[in-house]
């Protein structure tokens, strides 16, 4: 094995042990303190609701580490035991078109790695999730979700394969520039046809029918600043008992998707602090500074993608017969996994910044604490949300602060 090869194997293991040993951590702490009742939720949860709690996240944690080790072992396979080299033998002994070596090349990865997925997929839907009472979803709908989702994703890889290709093909200097210019562009043009065209493939969006609600959201929103198109309930209950809701829209006029669930689980105050939290994120432009972020690390990515790309340097490392640029697309797609881990705890550090400031957007909007929170307490009850997290694991996964915090900061708001 290459010398470089086993440092890049080595800092794999040790990526993927620091995330397993922060697995471990949190479940021993949650062990330890998960049947403590904290103060904020002293006389509304109880210890029954507690050790459902626990068992939930120990289950969903179980299923994770398996689903990461089985993952991790192809991957291990896939890269150092030779198997990406007789794959890449075989599509080139094709002798296919560029662009269409290319779709064939990525295509096939995707659909192994999604049949790969389909037992995982199932057991989470049908066992963990319906045992505790959340999943509504039948094999039928959860097998039309699939279809349509593969389909939906086969369109839209076969795009980006092909026009990137394309790019890369006319432009061999610049590519990384007009490549990046392109995926930009296209994602936006995705969140705008989103929730026209892709969204009700899944769900339906019925009027909210609640006039009285619909006339306190707009009025809500106008006085955030914000104009409302339309306000809808989605049928969600078909397929989980989760809660949730979102605006959707691109540039000032935007779409409110309430949950059918959330309807029937909060009131009206609780319903309009989550809206007036979700307006605060457009309001402090969260996701444009979330985009931009991104975008710059896109670039610079793909400016030193262009150049470790130029060589054959990682083909030689990984003893790589057949010369494609394929091969060293997905090699260097594993070292950049390897290279952005440290990124992982800073983003979700901004993102939990972003949720205060949206939380404080919310109540200096509908001065309403008491709906904040009790809304925050309505979803960690109902979602058998941990209470507990260690506070490790929390600084590299949770996007959000934990609800404890959260609710600790809001009693602070004056």
């Amino acid at each position: 094995m290459h010398r470089y090869q086993i440092l890049i194997l080595a800092a794999y293991v040790l990526v993927t042990g620091f995330d397993y040993w922060l697995t471990w951590i949190n479940l021993r702490h949650l062990k330890k303190q998960g049947l403590c009742i904290p103060a904020e939720f002293e006389g509304e949860i109880d210890e029954g609701l507690l050790r459902k709690t626990i068992e939930y996240t120990i289950d969903n944690t179980r299923l994770g580490l398996i689903s990461s080790a089985f993952d991790n072992i192809i991957l291990l396979v896939f890269f150092f035991g030779g198997l990406l080299n007789i794959y890449n033998r075989w599509i080139a002994s094709l002798n296919l078109p560029f662009i269409l070596t290319g779709i064939v090349f990525f295509m096939i990865l995707f659909y192994a790695e999604s049949l790969l997925s389909i037992p995982f997929s199932l057991y989470k839907t049908f066992r963990i999730e319906r045992g505790y009472g959340f999943s509504t979803m039948t094999l039928r709908l959860w097998t039309s979700d699939f279809v349509k989702s593969i389909l939906i994703s086969t369109v839209l890889l076969c795009i980006l394969i092909s026009a990137g290709l394309l790019i890369i093909q006319k432009s061999p200097r610049l590519w990384w520039l007009w490549l990046w210019c392109f995926f930009l562009v296209f994602g936006i043009f995705i969140m705008y046809i989103s929730p026209y065209i892709i969204e009700p493939l899944f769900h339906k969006f019925t009027p909210l029918g609640d006039e009285y609600l619909e006339g306190r959201i707009r009025a809500l929103m106008q006085k955030a600043g914000i104009e409302v198109s339309r306000v809808f309930k989605m049928d969600a209950s078909r397929r989980t008992r989760h809660t949730n809701a979102y605006f959707t829209g691109i540039g000032r006029v935007k779409r409110i998707v309430l949950f059918d669930t959330l309807l029937n689980r909060m009131n009206h105050d609780e319903i309009l602090s989550v809206l007036a939290h979700e307006a605060g994120h457009w309001k402090r432009r969260h996701l444009l500074k979330q985009i931009f972020m991104v975008e710059v690390l896109a670039l610079i990515g793909l400016y030193a993608s262009y150049h470790i790309l130029k060589s054959d340097i990682l083909l030689d490392i990984f003893r790589i017969e057949e010369r494609t640029f394929f091969a060293k697309v997905v090699i260097l797609g594993l070292i950049g996994s390897i290279v952005s881990f440290p990124l992982t705890p800073v983003f979700n550090m901004i993102s939990r910044r972003h949720e205060d400031e949206a939380d404080g957007f919310s109540f200096k909007l509908t001065g309403d604490r008491q709906g904040m929170i009790s809304a925050l307490k309505k979803l960690s009850k109902d979602n058998l949300s941990n209470l507990h997290p260690h506070p490790v694991y929390a600084f590299f996964h949770y996007s959000h602060p934990p609800v404890i915090e959260r609710i600790r900061r809001i009693k602070s708001f004056t």
